[in-house]
């Protein structure tokens, strides 16, 4: 019985239907494979036959598993659309990371290096775990945004080619951004921090934006490979215990 739910959940999950649906319905057919298999009990059956008769009562995987995919409106968005999903939502999220980031830097440099023509010198002070914060958050962004997108990808047993284009996105973003800080033109005002996507120097014949980009992908895309490598393994494994 627990061999059936689990290749229902994974089939669902395959479907596109999202995982909170897929935990609600098979917890609900759990409950009523319960009764029905307590029914049998109850009328006489060994538990093996209580749990086949109980199968047969319920329904096949198959017709299951149609009863819940065929409804659209219980399906992922990451299923409905992915280019979303793992292309723009993505950017969207590291932008505003990005934001943050040179919000922090350039509120640090009003407050803790007043009249200071650069914020990018050696600090001390409070100043240290301030700048730090903002510099945490723009090199790690990248990172924990491209694990976000293999974690999704994973937990909804999604196909690798819209997980990888977001990694690559994200990790070629991630690589290319630099900031910017514009000197005040006089003592009294205030510098500008922007930011811009560029290539930068060439390093053994490759730009340090395209390196940096590489570590980024390096860093997402193997754990999300590995797994997705392990779970088909399992699947296999699995596929040939239920023959």
């Amino acid at each position: 019985m627990e061999k059936s739910l689990h290749e229902l959940r994974e089939r669902l999950l395959r479907s596109g239907v999202a995982p909170r649906h897929v935990r609600r319905y098979v917890a609900e057919l759990d409950d009523h494979l319960a009764d029905l298999r307590a029914e049998g009990e109850g009328a006489g059956l060994s538990r093996a036959e209580a749990d086949s008769a109980a199968l047969v009562r319920l329904g096949g995987i198959d017709e299951l598993s149609a009863a819940m995919a065929e409804r659209t409106r219980f399906r992922s968005w990451c299923s409905k659309a992915p280019w979303a999903a793992f292309g723009l939502a993505p950017v969207i999220f590291l932008s505003g990371n990005y934001l943050v980031a040179c919000l922090i830097l350039w509120t640090g440099w009003n407050i803790f290096l007043p009249g200071v023509r650069s914020p990018f010198i050696p600090v001390s002070g409070l100043a240290m775990p301030y700048f730090a914060v903002g510099k945490t958050i723009f090199f790690c962004a990248p990172v924990v945004i491209g694990w976000g997108i293999g974690f999704i990808a994973a937990r909804q047993r999604l196909r690798a080619f819209w997980p990888l284009i977001g990694l690559l996105l994200v990790s070629l973003v991630g690589g290319m951004a630099r900031v910017h800080a514009v000197p005040p033109s006089h003592a009294a005002a205030a510098g500008h921090v922007s930011m811009s996507l560029a290539l930068g120097d060439f390093v053994l014949g490759i730009t340090n934006g395209l390196l940096h980009a590489f570590v980024i992908l390096l860093f997402t895309a193997v754990p999300y490979l590995l797994w997705q490598g392990t779970r088909l393994r399992w699947t296999h494994q699995g596929a040939n215990s239920l023959r």
